[in-house]
């Protein structure tokens, strides 16, 4: 068995060839050289979604000398949700509620008027269809004081979640810490917006202060940085349909 490396940068290249196979289990597994991989844990890195498996084969097939699981999105993922996935998953759902507390569509600018009213503009089509999705309203406050919602509010988020498929639970958890915001994940992981609008939705507030003040290189690589991210939540969805 050849075992996926924990950190970040592994070993060199050690492998000829990468494929996915199915198991007689009916999962899909990743093979090097005709050996499953393995996850940090051990587990085989494997999934029933054959598209998810060819997937993560690529990435393995498109590694070039040495082995980056930082440059292997969806293999983290993937080896995520197989090692976490039963152990984790109510610290997941604990993580996108906790955003909800401070979820950034839910803290309006007072000024300057423009980008309160383009604030208003593109965020509250998402907390409308919240409220009628789930039937209760979120609480908006202008400023930075904390607010805080409702118990309702809160146990219909974590009903929806916990209904949730644990690959797609992973999903909404990451995408909320990407765009600070369980409202915006939960839109994506639902479909009802596309990734690219929901994505500028989370960025709204850095393109005002671009738009006024220039752009900072430093500020552009980590949103070039959240998008590749982010990115990757989107197909590893598309790859595990409902």
């Amino acid at each position: 068995m050849t075992q996926l490396a924990d950190s970040a940068k592994g070993p060199k290249r050690f492998y000829e060839r990468a494929e996915a196979a199915a198991g007689e289990d009916g999962a899909f597994a990743i093979h090097l050289d005709g050996r499953v991989a393995k996850t940090p844990l051990r587990n085989a890195l494997a999934t029933p979604h054959e598209g998810l498996a060819q997937a993560v084969a690529q990435e393995w097939a498109d590694v070039d000398e040495e082995i980056d699981t930082s440059r292997m999105p969806l293999t983290k993922l993937l080896a995520t949700l197989i090692d976490l996935g039963e152990a984790e998953q109510d610290a997941w759902r604990r993580t996108v509620t906790d955003y909800l507390q401070s979820d950034l569509l839910c803290y309006r600018a007072g000024e300057p008027a423009a980008l309160a009213a383009r604030q208003c503009e593109v965020w509250d089509p998402y907390l409308e269809r919240w409220a009628s999705v789930f039937g209760t309203p979120l609480r908006t406050v202008t400023g930075v004081i904390a607010t805080s919602q409702s118990a309702e509010a809160l146990a219909r988020a974590d009903e929806f979640l916990s209904g949730l498929r644990l690959d797609h639970l992973l999903a909404v958890k990451c995408a909320t810490k990407i765009t600070g915001s369980a409202v915006l994940a939960v839109s994506l992981a639902t479909g009802a917006n596309e990734p690219g609008e929901i994505f500028a939705a989370s960025r709204l507030d850095e393109r005002f202060q671009e738009e006024r003040w220039g752009t900072d290189a430093e500020a552009k690589d980590r949103e070039r940085a959240l998008k590749r991210e982010f990115g990757a939540i989107v197909r590893f969805l598309a790859l595990t349909p409902a």
